[in-house]
């Protein structure tokens, strides 16, 4: 049921999220569904499949696949007969220093975190082109602009985000697509929890660094990400939207 309290800003839109198993994909997949919105929830872990209903549709894929990007805008039109939002949200981070990152491990995080994110904005914008309309929303990171040590791969990754953004943003602006993204911050999910079994708790702490006081809930990076996607952002083109508690404004 749609939240009655808010604007239907994503009514009857039709959207893509990567990475939505868990975290903030899984948190952007069941608002815009409250919000009336149709959902093509896809990830590589295959408990996406619980997100099911009547709104969603989970499609277990890997987003560096060939040919995954492909089949989620494909079924995104063959289910709801269009493609109004992208969310680019599936995640990888290592943490290591630079001198014991191997050229692998390198890879992967940067084929995941900015290759992925470009084939799937590629095939969206196609499908968006056709219908002189759309959103894409990027969830990138306060480590696209600002430096911790033992996350160079990541932060390079997310800078990567930032960049496509703003040049693909220049692209399709023409065609009435936007594109934005969101700068998040330590936000409390599973994103740490391959190398370290204190991952959530970690984030916590982290977090409570900010002059917030506390890290985000995956929700609140989801209504961000759900304004960005709506018409109420319509005059927002290629802005990285920073949503971390104030840790970008903060000196030391």
């Amino acid at each position: 049921m749609a939240d009655t309290n808010m604007v239907d800003e994503i009514q009857g839109k039709v959207a893509v999220i990567t990475g939505a198993a868990s975290g903030i994909g899984r948190a952007t997949a069941e608002l815009f569904a409250e919000r009336g919105a149709k959902v093509v929830a896809l990830d590589q872990h295959d408990t996406v499949n619980e997100l099911a209903s009547g709104s969603i549709v989970p499609l277990v894929a890997d987003v560096i696949a060939d040919g995954s990007a492909e089949k989620a805008v494909a079924t995104a039109i063959d289910r709801f007969g269009k493609l109004d939002i992208l969310v680019n949200n599936a995640g990888y981070i290592n943490y290591q220093s630079v001198v014991d990152t191997t050229r692998e491990e390198w890879e992967k995080v940067m084929a995941i975190n900015s290759t992925g994110y470009f084939l799937f904005s590629r095939e969206a914008a196609k499908a968006m082109i056709s219908n002189k309309s759309g959103a894409i929303v990027n969830i990138a990171s306060y480590a696209s602009y600002f430096a911790f040590t033992d996350i160079a791969p990541y932060a390079a990754s997310k800078g990567a985000v930032a960049q496509l953004t703003r040049a693909l943003a220049l692209e399709v602006a023409p065609h009435g697509i936007r594109v934005n993204a969101i700068g998040a911050g330590n936000v409390v999910t599973n994103l740490l929890n391959t190398f370290r079994d204190d991952g959530r708790e970690f984030l916590a702490e982290h977090g409570s660094r900010a002059p917030i006081g506390r890290a985000a809930e995956p929700r609140e990076i989801a209504e961000v990400a759900a304004f960005l996607a709506s018409d109420r952002a319509s005059f927002a083109i290629g802005s990285v939207f920073m949503v971390d508690g104030g840790f970008s404004v903060q000196i030391a």
